[in-house]
């Protein structure tokens, strides 16, 4: 381990005396290359950005004017050089470093002012495998590291929020100071970080390695929460670089601040909502869906939806895919509701949901592919684990009859659309669901049997609630998203009502289920495939 050198303090106050900025993206250039020309700093840049800062009737130099080395190798090489780093990493109050600084002609660059090539929009745009490599920045991230290295004396800006804080410094008073330059040097560490994490996901996934011997996972900061989970926790928001469309990149339309709980369940029922292709609803509450329906409209499923638990309901996150209009947002407003998240929603529900000061209206224009590739995280005490999303699809031809008695069309339909949501349903999940409404979810039992009479209790209250002398259940398919250990969970299940079963199968005793089913008259379909969720 390199020993830290006996340099002199920093000092508090640098007044700049160049800067070296090298952009993509040249929003905002001319504002501050015309600030920093104005306090007298001597501008350098490289290609476009040079041309854009002389276009603007500003003096400004070449690198090469800086190297005496040309850009060559396709503008590979132009920066990697010791007159650019010898100035960006030269101590100045270190008798050592100034005296090579003076001896080989180093002058000190105290801004640099760099975005990177874009590589992560190169590889959004779909861009071959080629393009995406000459997008992969050397010289930009060499530069932010070493000016963020020596940030005692150089200040770097990887975006617009920071070269805005510079440009207020030299207005102020002419200097960077060494808080900012700190604050500075984090940031652009954090950027580079970021950016190589973009790279070497994408070249892992380029390699098809799901298991690469180092992963990095990096975020941008959306929103500082209010909390955690619990008011004594603190609570961050990140976007990732993953362009999938929900809560992470929905538009806030109305409604109080988002808080984490807010996030996870909006995320929770729009992953969910998505599955479905016909105008659907999902009522969710505390990570686990309450109600799931789908109808002739978005009114309809979610009037259906609410039927399963409005005790739950109340307080909830409602997901649909479809726009809402006017009607449903009258219908979702009748009772309390803490977030709502749809694809579109006209002026008219806008206005509707402007009543209600306090719901969070959220607009993602688009639904997430289900059936789409990704990754999903969890810590654990010093890591994290790291799993594809589940994009299981299962089909009527995927189902295996083992019973005696076959399902009726009717019952296909209904084991395939139960088992669609218990897949989002906290484990142990029992699902019971006829004609496309669950009718009533049992969720995060330590066993399956418990679950089954969780969910039949929600399906007899519900069928109270509508005034019928029956269960909800009476007649539905009850899905079990993974196998059934043992029959005592099945005949729960048939005690219920449900006259069809489908689950994975697989157990030791699956004999001795199915004999159980075939006794009860059940029509039961293996699928082959868990859809356990922890």
């Amino acid at each position: 381990m390199p020993a830290a050198p006996d340099f002199p303090p920093a000092p508090d106050a640098v007044a700049p005396v160049r800067a070296l900025i090298s952009l993509s993206d040249k929003t905002g250039l001319e504002d501050a290359a015309r600030a920093m020309a104005a306090a007298g700093i001597e501008l350098v840049s490289t290609g476009g950005t040079r041309a854009a800062i002389a276009g603007f009737g500003l003096p400004v130099k070449d690198v090469a004017d800086l190297t005496g080395f040309p850009e060559m190798m396709d503008g590979r090489v132009k920066t990697l050089h010791p007159v650019v780093h010898g100035g960006l990493l030269g101590v100045r109050d270190a008798a050592e470093h100034r005296t090579a600084m003076d001896e080989h002609g180093i002058g000190p660059i105290d801004i640099v002012w760099i975005d990177l090539y874009p590589f992560e929009s190169t590889v959004a745009s779909g861009a071959g495998f080629d393009a995406v490599i000459e997008n992969i920045d050397i010289g930009g991230p060499a530069m932010i590291r070493s000016g963020s290295k020596n940030h005692g004396y150089v200040a770097v800006a990887v975006d617009a929020v920071s070269i805005g804080e510079i440009v207020e410094a030299l207005k102020a008073d002419g200097t960077t100071s060494l808080a900012l330059r700190k604050r500075l040097a984090a940031r652009a560490f954090a950027r580079t970080a970021a950016y190589d994490a973009a790279v070497s996901g994408w070249f892992a996934g380029q390699l098809e390695d799901a298991a690469p011997a180092r992963k990095a996972i990096a975020g941008t900061l959306a929103q500082t929460l209010r909390y955690g989970e619990n008011p004594h926790q603190t609570g961050v928001f990140y976007r990732t670089g993953e362009a999938r469309p929900g809560v992470a990149h929905a538009t806030q339309i109305q409604g109080k601040e988002l808080g984490y709980n807010n996030i996870a369940d909006a995320d929770a029922a729009y992953e969910l909502v998505a599955e479905f292709e016909g105008p659907a609803c999902v009522i969710v509450k505390h990570a686990n869906p309450c109600g799931v329906a789908v109808g002739n409209s978005l009114s309809q499923a979610y009037a259906r939806a609410l039927e399963c638990d409005a005790v739950s309901a109340f307080g909830g996150v409602i997901a649909v895919n479809r726009p809402l209009n006017g009607d449903d947002a009258r219908a979702i407003t009748e009772i309390f509701t803490e977030v709502v998240i749809a694809p579109g929603a006209d002026e008219e529900a806008k206005a509707v949901f402007a009543a209600k000061k306090n719901l969070r209206l959220l607009i993602t224009n688009g639904l997430p592919d289900p059936h789409g590739p990704g990754e999903v995280f969890r810590s654990v005490a010093g890591g994290f684990l790291v799993q594809s999303r589940d994009r299981s699809l299962i089909r009527p031809s995927d189902l295996k009859i083992v019973t005696r008695r076959q399902p009726t069309p009717q019952e296909i339909e209904d084991m395939l659309f139960a088992f669609t949501v218990a897949k989002h349903v906290k484990s142990n999940a029992i699902v019971y669901a006829k004609d496309g409404q669950t009718a009533g979810i049992g969720a995060g039992q330590m066993n399956r049997r418990d679950s089954a009479r969780i969910a039949a209790i929600r399906a007899r209250e519900a069928g109270e609630a509508k005034g019928l002398a029956h269960s909800l259940a009476e007649g539905s398919a009850c899905a079990s998203e993974a196998f059934f250990p043992f029959a005592d969970g099945l005949i729960e299940a048939a005690q219920a009502g449900a006259t069809a079963i489908i689950q994975p199968g697989g157990s030791i005793r699956d004999d001795e289920v199915i004999a159980a089913a075939d006794e009860l008259n059940l029509a039961m379909a293996f699928t082959g495939v868990r859809v356990f969720r922890h």
